[in-house]
C-alpha cells in the first residue's frame, strides 16, 4: 500500500504511537522467551561449544542490523507500515523453525531468517516512533519505549524457562506466537504514514547518501559499536556465568527477571536525576561507564550476591544509554531520510553485537581451558572504557557539541542567547 503523502506535522490518528508502543513489548517478549535458552539448550543441554552459539547469534545480530540499513532507506520510499508487517511474519516463522532445529545449519537457517524479520520491521519502527512522539516529547517517548522492552525482557525468559521443561519446539512456538499477535495489532492500528519529509520518487541508494556522507553521524555510530559489544554479553556471557555459578537452567531466567526489573524501577527515577543536570550525551557517556564498571566488576565476583550487584550496574547504565541513544540519534538525523538514518545507525548493533557474541563466547571457552575466568570480564571492561573516552572526546568537538546542543553552543557564544531548553531537535 502506498504511504499516504502527509507532512510530518499532520494530525496522524493517536492510536498510532500506542500501536508501536504495544507492537515493542510483543517483540521483546518473543524474542527474550527464546534467544536466552539458546546457550542453556545447545551447550548444556546438547553438549555443543559456547563459541558455535556465539557465531548463530553474531549472524542473527550482524544479519539483521546489516540489512536494516536498506530496511530504514525502504521506509523513506514506501512508509513503515508495510515493512513491519512483513518483518514480523518473517520473524514468527523463524522462531517456530529455531524451536526444531537440531542441526547446526537449520540453527544458522532460523537466524538468518529471524535477522531478516528484524531487519525489515527495526528502522522504520524507530523513524516511526521518531514521527509520531511530539519532539518536546521524544526522551520520554524513548523513555517509555526502555520501560515495555524491559517489561518484555521480564516477562519472556520466565515464559521460556517454564516451556522449556516440555521441549525447546514449545519455546519457538510461544515465541512464534507473541509475533503473530503484533502483526494483527499492527494490521490493525497502525495507519499509513510517511516517515519522511523526502520526496517518496528518490532511491534507496539516493536516502542513504545522506547518513553515509554525515560525518559526525558516522562517527557517533562508529563509537557506540563498542556500547553494543558490552550488551551483548547479557546473551552469551553472562547467562553462562550465573548457570556454571548456580548449576540450574532457572537461574538464567531469574538473570534476566532481575535485570529487567532493575531496569524497570530505575528507569523514571535514575532518567529523571539524570536529565535534571545533564544533557543526552553526557548521560549517555554516564551510561556506557556504568555498563563497563559492571562487566569489569564481573571478574571479582565469587558469589550470587556479588553478580547481582554488578548486574544492577549494568541495568543502570542500560536505562542511561538506550533512551538518550536514540535521542541523540534523532537530534542529528537529517528529516529528509529519517528512516536511512536510523537504518544506518544499526550498523552500531550489526558490528557490536556480532563482534560481542563471537567474542564473548569464544573468550569464555579460552579462559576456561586457561582456567583464568576473570580474563574475559576484564576485557569487556576495557572496551566499555574506550568507548566512553571516544564519545567524551566526539562531545567536546565545538563543532558536535553546537549540532547537539544549538542552544547551549548558542549561550556560550553570546551571553544574550536563552537558556538551553531540555527539547533537543529532531532534525
Amino acid at each position: 500500500m502506498k504511504p499516504i503523502a502527509l507532512p510530518l506535522s499532520a494530525r496522524i490518528p493517536q492510536w498510532g504511537l500506542p500501536t508501536l508502543l504495544a507492537d515493542i513489548f510483543l517483540m521483546n517478549a518473543g524474542f527474550f522467551l527464546i534467544i536466552p535458552l539458546l546457550s542453556v539448550h545447545y551447550v548444556d543441554g546438547l553438549g555443543w561449544a559456547a563459541g558455535f552459539i556465539g557465531v548463530v547469534l553474531a549472524v542473527r545480530q550482524f544479519t539483521q542490523q546489516g540489512l536494516t540499513v536498506f530496511g530504514g532507506a525502504l521506509a523513506d520510499k514506501f512508509g513503515p507500515k508495510s515493512l513491519i508487517l512483513w518483518g514480523l511474519l518473517i520473524r514468527a516463522g523463524s522462531f517456530a523453525l529455531m524451536g526444531y532445529a537440531d542441526t547446526p545449519a537449520l540453527l544458522l537457517l532460523s537466524g538468518a531468517a529471524a535477522a531478516i524479520g528484524g531487519a525489515l520491521f527495526g528502522a522504520p519502527t524507530r523513524a516511526a516512533v521518531a514521527v509520531l512522539a511530539p519532539p518536546e516529547k521524544t526522551t520520554d517517548a524513548y523513555a517509555r519505549i526502555s520501560m515495555l522492552q524491559n517489561l518484555g525482557r521480564t516477562i519472556g525468559p520466565l515464559m521460556g524457562v517454564w516451556l522449556i521443561r516440555f521441549d525447546f519446539a514449545t519455546v519457538g512456538y510461544a515465541a512464534a506466537l507473541f509475533y503473530v499477535v503484533a502483526f494483527i495489532l499492527t494490521w490493525v492500528g497502525l495507519p499509513p504514514m510517511s516517515v519522511s519529509t523526502g520526496s517518496g520518487e528518490q532511491s534507496v541508494m539516493n536516502g542513504l547518501r545522506y547518513p553515509l556522507s554525515d560525518k559526525p553521524f558516522m562517527l557517533f555510530t562508529v563509537l557506540l559499536i563498542g556500547y553494543w559489544f558490552m550488551w551483548a554479553q547479557l546473551s552469551i556471557a553472562m547467562p553462562l556465568a550465573i548457570k556454571a555459578m548456580t548449576g540450574q537452567d532457572s537461574s538464567v531466567g531469574i538473570m534476566f527477571t532481575v535485570s529487567s526489573v532493575l531496569a524497570i524501577g530505575l528507569q523514571m527515577p535514575a532518567l529523571k536525576l539524570a536529565q535534571r543536570w545533564l544533557p543526552p550525551f553526557p548521560t549517555l557517556i554516564l551510561g556506557v561507564l556504568s555498563v563497563a564498571m559492571s562487566l569489569g566488576l564481573m571478574a571479582l565476583v565469587q558469589n550470587l550476591g556479588h553478580f547481582y550487584a554488578s548486574l544492577f550496574f549494568f541495568s543502570l547504565g542500560v536505562v542511561w544509554v538506550m533512551p538518550t541513544s536514540e535521542t541523540v540519534a534523532a537530534a542529528l538525523a537529517n528529516p529528509i531520510a529519517r528512516g536511512s538514518y536510523f537504518g544506518v545507525n544499526s550498523l552500531a548493533l550489526a558490528v557490536g553485537g556480532s563482534i560481542g557474541h563471537v567474542v564473548g563466547g569464544s573468550l569464555v571457552d579460552w579462559a576456561a581451558r586457561l582456567n583464568q575466568p576473570e580474563l574475559p570480564w576484564l576485557m569487556y571492561g576495557g572496551v566499555g572504557g574506550a568507548a566512553a573516552l571516544g564519545l567524551t572526546l566526539f562531545y567536546l568537538h565545538p563543532t558536535n557539541r553546537q549540532r547537539l546542543e544549538p542552544a547551549a553552543a548558542a549561550k556560550t557564544d553570546t551571553a544574550a542567547a536563552p537558556a538551553p531548553s531540555a527539547a533537543h531537535p529532531t532534525g
